[in-house]
């Protein structure tokens, strides 16, 4: 017997094609009636199986003119899935382009049932609001702080001093809102910032008052904490990309520290970015927003050039007290030639002395190089072709060590194969040459010119959190540089080219953004700090980090792009796939009136005839026409898997990687 009020339920089901993206009717039995609340976790048969949904809202009448199935099981009656949160997730899926089920797939994390059952958590006292000395060193700071205790929509981007105590600030930011009564949600890359953040936020709120949403903390105790943020039980939300989504009550503050980390953009359809879900979340709730970094990206230039949102910068004096003095030395040979020491260690001799100095203060020296491994990438010594292996055509790589008293020969990076006697199928010649020298190659000449000198490496499985305040050499790769008590006593940026040259169309961006995040880990220039970027100093890259001006370069990007008509000028989708199927999809596409195509091009191996196994497609509109773009590339998603049979294309909005 069907439940005597509100018997039919509406069920978000967890089916993946863009044509079943929709609500589905069912029946709701009486003995089902307490425990199917809207939000709760169902099971309902769907195409003769047995699937997972969510139940959305309870109607007394269907609109569907046939029999409805019965509703098999309430799953938990834990409404897990609530108001805010699904209107959430509608957005972000019609933003990209995407299904609701994938939204919520990304939005709540799998049930334990163990974890449901506990006691929930106390819920955590409001804290006193902070001091805000400092935010007082930058302009327009204690005003945001000041709007965001008030609940007002702030809207700021956050250009952080050099050496700035950067979790600091966000825990204080965090406790004005938690002080007011309203909740805050920060989102930062990856795991070692989560940590720092939670503990700056403890030492202000208490441990209670803040919560961490990541990966690392396991299946069971991540829905733990989920459950207590759903609850109301903690108003301070951090963690990394997934926290996007925390289901806080009374959202007063969203933050997103170094929105240029490519870890911000999730992997998994629909694609979205953090920094992009937030900002649509806080314009949403009316709640204050918050886009810090040591750099700045053309997107968060957009926002500040639009008027959308207002910049939190110190003035210029400020600046130049607290960054360090910045060096740029292009890789010459004649810079190198000059000290047998640093010829051994390929460093130019105003980089090696700039290192010598800041061991002999006791004080460690960063050093970033941009490759992991030994020597990642070799060439032919005559021709400069890649050298590749000749069973798969991958990359030849050494990968250091030694085997048996003697060097480990060259080897594949794909298949791992060795490759003891190579030949160029170019030239012919048997020579091979170091494209670009890994962090361990880097670590181990290092140890040879700075005799003596304790080398730290960090990077790949093994990062290091922290090191102490002594001299030491650390060669980190870019991301992974730990923090230094006190500050490094100078960093040395090599392979700036290696950077620069990727062909990509973020590259400058992302080479930049590197160099600032590792050099803000660098005493000032009157505690005698030094930043070495080798690369040349007429590029505005550099020259932008020289004159430690991020959003001078930032604004010249976005221009840039503005003029090319990519991101965020405009709005961009990748459609890839195999010929066929790309082909198939633009048939099916009804573009806007102000919709370009451009391509196809081939990805990867090219054979004789220059053909590839896939190719990608670009689809371009202006920015107001980028909803619309959204709508057309969904239904024609939805039209392609209705026919059953087609070949699937990977469909992502605003990709990071263009080119």
């Amino acid at each position: 017997m069907a439940a005597p009020s509100l018997p039919v339920a509406r069920v978000a089901v967890d089916v993946s094609p863009p044509h079943l993206d929709r609500l589905f009717d069912y029946l709701i039995s009486e003995r089902l009636d307490a425990d199917a609340v809207p939000g709760c976790r169902v099971r309902v048969r769907f195409n003769r199986q047995l699937l997972d949904g969510f139940l959305v809202e309870r109607v007394a009448e269907s609109d569907f003119p046939g029999r409805l199935s019965w509703l098999e099981r309430v799953v938990s009656a834990e409404p897990v899935l609530s108001g805010d949160l699904l209107t959430l997730a509608r957005s972000v899926a019609g933003r990209y382009g995407g299904t609701l089920s994938d939204v919520l797939r990304l939005a709540i994390p799998p049930r334990h049932a163990r974890v449901e059952q506990e006691s929930p958590w106390e819920r955590a006292a409001s804290p006193q609001r902070p001091p805000t000395g400092g935010w007082s060193r930058y302009q327009h700071g204690t005003s945001f702080l000041d709007a965001v205790s008030e609940g007002k929509p702030a809207r700021a981007v956050w250009q952080a001093l050099p050496g700035e105590l950067w979790p600091e600030r966000l825990a204080e930011a965090a406790a004005t809102a938690a002080a007011s009564g309203r909740s805050a949600v920060i989102v930062v890359p990856d795991h070692r910032d989560v940590r720092r953040l939670e503990a700056a936020c403890a030492h202000l709120v208490g441990r209670r008052g803040v919560v961490a949403l990541t990966s690392e903390s396991g299946p069971a105790e991540r829905y733990r904490r989920w459950l207590a943020v759903l609850r109301g039980a903690v108003r301070i939300v951090v963690g990394t990309r997934a926290a996007m989504f925390a289901p806080v009550h009374e959202l007063g503050l969203a933050v997103v520290w170094d929105d240029g980390d490519e870890l911000h953009a999730y992997p998994q359809a629909p694609y979205p970015h953090a920094r992009d879900v937030l900002t649509h979340r806080a314009h949403a709730a009316g709640a204050a927003l918050v886009i810090g970094g040591f750099a700045r990206t053309a997107e968060a230039a957009l926002l500040v050039e639009s008027g959308w949102a207002r910049e939190i910068v110190a003035r210029r004096d400020d600046v130049r007290d607290a960054a360090p003095r910045v060096t740029a030395i292009g890789e010459d040979d004649k810079q190198i030639a000059r000290d047998p020491a640093a010829r051994a260690a390929r460093l130019p001799s105003v980089a090696f002395e700039a290192a010598r100095a800041a061991l002999r203060s006791d004080a460690p020296v960063l050093v970033q190089v941009p490759r992991r491994g030994y020597v990642p990438a070799l060439a032919c010594a005559r021709c400069r072709e890649r050298a590749r292996c000749r069973r798969c055509a991958g990359p030849l790589a050494l990968p250091g060590g030694t085997e048996q008293g003697a060097p480990k020969p060259a080897a594949c990076r794909w298949c791992g194969a060795t490759e003891a006697a190579f030949r160029c199928d170019s030239c012919g010649d048997r020579r091979l040459r170091a494209v670009v020298v890994g962090a361990g190659r880097t670590a181990e000449e290092l140890g040879r010119a700075f005799s003596g000198v304790t080398v730290r490496t960090s990077g790949g499985g093994d990062v290091l959190t922290s090191v102490p305040a002594k001299a030491a050499l650390v060669v980190s790769t870019p991301g992974a540089e730990p923090v230094a008590e006190g500050g490094y006593g100078a960093a040395l940026l090599l392979d700036g080219r290696a950077l620069l040259a990727r062909p990509d169309l973020r590259s400058s961006e992302q080479a930049l953004r590197l160099w600032f995040a590792a050099a803000a880990m660098v005493r000032s220039a009157r505690d005698g700090g030094r930043v070495v970027v080798m690369a040349d100093s007429t590029l505005q890259p550099v020259q932008a980090l020289v004159r430690w001006d991020p959003s001078w370069y930032a604004a010249l990007e976005l221009a840039d792009r503005e003029e090319l008509g990519f991101p965020p000028a405009k709005r961009v989708a990748s459609v890839d796939g195999s010929p066929e199927a790309v082909a198939d999809m633009l048939d099916s596409v009804e573009l806007p009136d102000s919709g370009e195509i451009l391509g196809p091009v081939p990805m990867g191996e090219i054979d004789e005839d220059g053909r590839s196994d896939r190719e990608r497609v670009l689809l371009r509109v202006p920015r107001r026409d980028g909803r619309s773009l959204a709508d057309c590339l969904h239904s024609a998603q939805a039209v392609r898997a209705a026919r059953k049979g087609t070949e699937p294309v990977r469909v992502q909005l605003d990709p990071l990687e263009l080119l």
